[in-house]
């Protein structure tokens, strides 16, 4: 039964949306009380990454009202923090992307804050590039990244270009709580915010400035156009299409894209999660390649700040690569490539974070490179850079990533980039044909050098309101009962972000020098472990594994035996 406050909401909202499918959503939903309740039991949260939610009607929704009143938070602040603030609006291929951007210009138009929209859709690496590159107070990014097709979101990023600090976003937070959700905002006509200059929009002669900026970044530019590499590409319907394959022809790179996945569609018609972690993202390249010959596939999700690759193994057979095997790679390319040229700066800086694989360290180290671990979300990767360059260094900074299969190198933006991503893995891969290896060939020496490691990672979901409870639940039940074992291994430092120490197995304990995260991490033997981390942008609870051995075959037992504890013990 619904509880009285929430069938007064739901009748409210019946009585003033005036949006058609919406509307007609609200209606069609009565005497639905479980989707009522799922629609209603709270408003979205607005955290550092923003909004995010299924697209609907509803106060736990995406729709143009909390979109409005998301932007009307924004803009209070904005206007009590700046003087003559301005903001920075991109979009990608979602459902609604471009119709939740026009609303939010419209909103911050009508606050009297100057709005720059881009033309079309474009990649997250592009609004964090025109963040600066404009001087604006902040920039918008509409989307929910690699999510199934229902959902959509809405980003915010400071004027350093990186998602927004915590302390911003609970400023912002605290001003969209003075608001109602149906009538709490301002807004103005988009077309007359364009002819009084209220609102301009951002010419697609920006987007070359940006692809100038990121061919900067090449490590080796002969090897790309002396290897002859061939590569299938699919941009998964999204905002990758032009920049990528722009990107690559600027540096001799043939490329053949994927004609069901090229234009963009916010329905994914032809993948059940555009993500390209999964290898089902992967099947029409695979079934391209039948035909066309590649020395790799490539795919980009669809706001092209996430890259995936699959290889040839020795078997002929295509295999996805993890984003902790490229990002290592892509370490220890730009280092040794560097240092071949003679171009590797005085005490170079890496940066990964604390559940990505700790062969990078490994690497970094290998090359004489320091290794700085950071939280989870690629704005600590940017805080990083952003430290280097007040130092009057930022030539120190070789690369950032996380294994979520993100990747920066340059410091034109501040989140990650599947555009330079895209640009250096076949680069990369150039410069290893050329020597006639392939890039399983170079892992693998990776492997026989700093040991062997194997990563998985478990996503266990969590659905309503009652799911949050359960994965609020789970981490707390981690705390108070401790596993002191996983996989046969005992644990050997048991370290927790959120309360900020770390403790041994013999009861040392030390403090942790990060913000605090709602982070669990379980070290086991030889540089293996697990950590616990609900997820920041969705209802669920991933493990992240780490694995070692004398062989591969050793650290892939281990991994199996992790990955089968660590999702019984998420599930209860």
């Amino acid at each position: 039964m619904l509880k009285p406050e929430i069938r007064e909401q739901y009748e409210r909202w019946c009585q003033l949306v005036t949006e058609p499918d919406l509307a007609a959503e609200l209606k069609a939903a009565a005497g639905d009380d479980e989707g009522i309740n799922d629609r209603f039991y709270c408003d979205l949260s607005f955290g550092t990454a923003g909004l995010r939610g299924v697209i609907g009607a509803g106060s736990n929704r995406m729709n143009v009202y909390t979109v409005r009143k998301a932007t009307q938070g924004l803009a209070d602040y904005l206007n009590k923090a700046v003087e003559a603030p301005s903001v920075v609006i991109a979009y990608d291929s979602r459902n609604k992307s471009d119709v939740f951007s026009r609303e939010a210009a419209c909103v911050l138009a009508a606050n009297g804050v100057k709005v720059y929209i881009m033309s079309e859709l474009q990649p997250v690496p592009v609004l964090s590039f025109a963040v600066r590159e404009l001087g604006c107070s902040a920039g918008i990014m509409v989307t929910a990244s690699h999510n199934p097709a229902e959902y959509n979101g809405y980003k915010c990023y400071g004027p350093d270009g990186c998602q927004m600090t915590d302390d911003a976003a609970n400023a912002v937070t605290a001003e969209i709580q003075k608001l109602d959700v149906l009538t709490g905002a301002k807004s103005t006509d988009f077309e007359a915010a364009v002819a009084d200059g209220r609102i301009e929009v951002v010419p697609l002669s920006f987007v070359e400035k940006f692809l100038d900026v990121i061919q900067k970044q090449q490590v080796f530019p002969e090897a790309a156009r002396s290897a002859g590499l061939k590569v299938i590409y699919s941009p998964l319907h999204g905002a990758g299409n032009k920049p990528v394959r722009a990107i690559l022809k600027r540096i001799g790179i043939e490329t053949i894209v994927v004609p069901e996945q090229e234009l963009p569609n916010g329905d994914f018609p032809t993948v059940r999660f555009p993500n390209p972690e999964f290898k089902e993202a992967f099947d029409l390249a695979r079934k391209l390649s039948e035909t066309e010959d590649a020395d790799f596939l490539l795919a980009t999700d669809p706001d092209c700040d996430r890259v995936g690759i699959a290889v040839k193994n020795n078997a002929g057979e295509w295999t996805l690569m993890t984003g902790n095997e490229v990002g290592c790679l892509l370490l220890n390319y730009i280092l040794v490539a560097l240092k071949e040229r003679g171009e590797l700066p005085k005490d170079p800086v890496a940066v990964t974070t604390i559940v990505s694989s700790r062969l990078a360290s490994a690497v970094a180290k290998g090359n004489g490179c320091e290794m700085r671990l950071v939280l989870t979300g690629f704005k600590y990767v940017g805080e990083q850079i952003f430290l280097l360059e007040q130092e009057g260094h930022p030539e120190r900074f070789m690369l950032g990533f996380e294994e979520s299969y993100g990747y920066l190198k340059g410091g034109h933006a501040r989140d990650k980039d599947a555009v330079v991503a895209s640009m250096l893995i076949c680069e990369m891969a150039a410069y290893y044909k050329n020597q006639g290896k392939s890039l399983l060939d170079v892992l693998n020496e990776l492997y026989e050098t700093y040991g062997y490691y194997c990563h998985r990672v478990v996503n266990v979901g969590f659905a309503g309101e009652q799911g949050m409870k359960d994965m609020a639940a789970l981490m707390n039940r981690l705390r108070t009962d401790r596993p002191t074992s996983f996989g046969g291994q005992p644990v050997t430092l048991f370290s927790d972000y959120r309360e900020s120490f770390s403790e041994t197995a013999d009861g040392v304990r030390a403090p942790i020098d990060l913000p605090k995260s709602n982070v669990l991490s379980f070290d086991l033997l030889d540089g293996a472990g697990v950590i616990f981390r609900p997820s920041g942008t969705e209802p669920k609870v991933k493990a992240y594994i780490t694995a070692t051995g004398k062989t591969l075959a050793e650290a892939e037992a281990l991994a199996a035996r992790l990955q089968e504890e660590a999702t019984a013990t998420i599930k209860g």
